[in-house]
């Protein structure tokens, strides 16, 4: 049954490379949850994740990092009592705190029973190796991989894969590893489309592709990004300035942002195959939801990109230097 808002229509699902899962244009990211952003009124909050799944977004996306397992919990605290097969759970594992990586096999059938034990279910429908730059990608590719496999030989988890934020190390992963998905963060947005450069090469080894962090940390918003934003000075003009072309216009900066990551495609007409956003707050959600069938301003979107153009797929350094 479509549960999408009213006049809307319904959102279409595509599948998730060779996963066998099929996903819609968004997915939830359940980050917020864990105070990642600030923090929150957990029984306020809460309700965010069923108006999420009412309205169609089926993907639930969290950590054990995020809040230090507070996501986890709380989510699967959310789900008590939703059918199962209503929402799809994609977790992670390998990271747990802002310098403790495990990513060894024992660390990995805790973390993957701990996950289980968080979010109320007997299988995880995604499992991502966290924030694999920071770690000796051979080891993802030769041990952590394979754990994992067994693991869905085991029926606890249907899809595979690694999440990082160097485009350079997912190249690398989807060339030597054996995995079903990769999930970038901040690397689909309107001044950074270098998740473009694998997407080639993702759809021909049947790589499922989830795209995340389209307002880049809050970097394209109506607000000025946080403090710890590693965007440096030449990006943070350039952003304010678009920021302002938009409000010339009576838009925001963060529907073109949005829009742009939920509607654009790239090289050989490719795109990721959904997009992850997080929100504590409902109606923040269900304005989202509007902005991904309305249209996207192609004029706003080129006064923006030439504003852009000087900081264009600027690439931060994340992680080890030769995951870069």
């Amino acid at each position: 049954m479509d549960r999408s808002l009213p006049g809307t229509p319904p959102s279409p699902r595509r599948p998730l490379g060779s996963s066998g899962l099929l996903v819609g244009p968004l997915g939830f990211g359940a980050a917020s949850l864990g105070e990642e952003y600030g923090e929150i009124d957990p029984l306020a909050a809460l309700p965010v994740v069923s108006a999420a799944i009412d309205a169609g977004i089926d993907l639930l996306d969290t950590s054990p990092y995020y809040g230090r397992g507070r996501s986890e919990v709380l989510l699967g605290y959310a789900l008590r009592g939703m059918p199962r097969e209503r929402y799809r759970l994609c977790t992670k594992l390998g990271r747990y705190g802002p310098q403790h990586f495990d990513f060894s096999p024992r660390r990995i059938r805790e973390s993957v029973d701990t996950s289980l034990h968080r979010l109320n279910t007997d299988h995880l429908d995604i499992v991502l190796c966290h924030d694999i730059e920071f770690v000796d990608i051979a080891r993802i590719v030769e041990s952590a991989l394979p754990t994992l496999r067994a693991l869905q030989r085991e029926g606890k988890i249907r899809a595979v894969g690694a999440s990082a934020y160097p485009v350079a190390a997912l190249r690398r992963v989807v060339v030597e590893g054996e995995l079903d998905v990769v999930l970038s963060y901040a690397n689909w947005t309107l001044h950074n489309r270098r998740l473009g450069e694998i997407l080639p090469l993702c759809a021909e080894r049947g790589v499922g592709v989830i795209n995340a962090a389209p307002f880049d940390m809050r970097l394209l918003t109506h607000d000025e990004p946080p403090a710890w934003h590693p965007a440096p000075a030449d990006l943070r003009h350039a952003v304010a300035a678009a920021r302002a072309a938009c409000e010339r216009r009576g838009q925001s900066l963060a529907r073109l942002a949005f829009q742009f990551a939920v509607q654009s495609r790239g090289p050989d007409d490719l795109a990721p195959a959904t997009t992850v956003v997080g929100t504590a707050y409902p109606e923040q959600l269900h304005e989202w939801l509007r902005w991904v069938h309305e249209p996207l301003d192609a004029g706003l979107l080129a006064e923006v990109e030439s504003l852009l153009a000087p900081v264009r797929d600027q690439a931060r350094v994340v992680g080890r230097l030769e995951n870069n």
